[in-house]
């Protein structure tokens, strides 16, 4: 059997940030002189899945059905893994879990490691957000000198668009279906403060872009700040969404943290489920705006984000 060639590896291809990385990568990499014979491997649940299945029709792409968290050192060295992308999960396991691959990716000499971290204003030994001290900590560990040859860049970005958009949509669909503005509209951010949510997608093509470059020591053990090109406030959305329904949305909560039910559903631990719930709060005083946070410069340079979060809700809510 023929020896594979090099690749880049997308864990948690199919996310919400994966799919911008791929894509990036396919748009990208036959113009690259150094990747353009790598092959681009995508970890997902479910190769099934349609949105695996899209992506493994893009030019390039293998998708691999596959747990990365059960992955060793052996395989990446076998898959001749030069560089990966990896956008972990946030649950109790969280660090134990990205620790070890990234042990693992270390120990199989991959080069160059792109890591999703979160919110800048959550990270530190003191937060009281769990899985944010989780990103301090695997951090804090990749900054070690045992870890000097293996190049990483982590992305801290503010939260998502995606995170606000069911709602204006569920809102709008039921109220064209009952004609009631008196149902309850439930939105995570604040009403007055300014917070600069991203498109999940957009991260996902900067990091594809990181992995792509001939020289990455100008990013080696960097971390960057993420946030939106634009500003938006609870109030502002659902004077959009007042706008696409031409009525009052008479009952709204901010800062909603209902959501939490879904976790306890799950059976998350409550200390968690009480941890979980501050992680929105960097965000209600307008600390995670784009002049109280602005986005590195370095990105800026690298590939401007151009999706804000009024601009997506409309675009969202013009296709319904």
């Amino acid at each position: 059997m023929s020896s594979p060639s090099p690749c880049i590896l997308v864990v948690g291809a199919t996310g919400n940030t994966g799919v911008g990385v791929v894509h990036t990568l396919v748009d990208s990499i036959r113009s690259s002189s150094r990747f353009a014979n790598h092959r681009i491997v995508g970890l997902t649940r479910d190769a099934q899945g349609q949105g695996a299945l899209s992506l493994s029709a893009l030019p390039g792409v293998t998708m691999m059905e596959k747990d990365w968290k059960l992955i060793d050192s052996k395989w990446l060295a076998d898959e001749k893994v030069e560089r990966l992308f990896i956008a972990s999960h946030n649950g109790v396991s969280h660090f134990t879990d990205e620790s070890l691959f990234l042990n693992q990716a270390l120990e199989a000499r991959v080069e160059y490691v792109v890591r999703i971290s979160t919110t800048r204003q959550n990270i530190g030994p003191t937060t009281p957000v769990f899985y944010a001290r989780n990103h301090w900590a695997i951090e804090t560990m990749l900054e070690q000198p045992e870890f000097d040859s293996m190049g990483w860049t982590s992305l801290q970005p503010n939260g998502f668009i995606s995170l606000v958009t069911p709602a204006l949509q569920g809102w709008l669909k039921a109220f064209r279906e009952t004609g009631d503005h008196n149902q309850e509209l439930k939105l995570m951010i604040d009403g007055d403060h300014e917070t600069a949510l991203i498109d999940p997608v957009e991260i996902g093509n900067i990091a594809g872009k990181l992995l792509l470059l001939d020289d990455v020591s100008p990013h080696r053990s960097r971390k960057y700040n993420l946030v939106g090109p634009t500003d938006a406030t609870g109030k502002q959305a659902v004077a959009l969404l007042e706008e696409f329904s031409q009525t009052s949305v008479k009952n709204v909560v901010y800062r909603d943290v209902s959501w939490i039910e879904h976790a306890k559903a799950a059976g998350t631990p409550e200390n968690v489920l009480s941890s979980l719930m501050l992680a929105p709060r960097a965000g209600y005083m307008g600390a995670c705006s784009t002049k109280n946070s602005p986005t590195s410069p370095e990105i800026i340079e690298l590939c401007p984000l151009k999706n804000g979060g009024l601009e997506t809700w409309r675009e969202a809510l013009a296709r319904m």
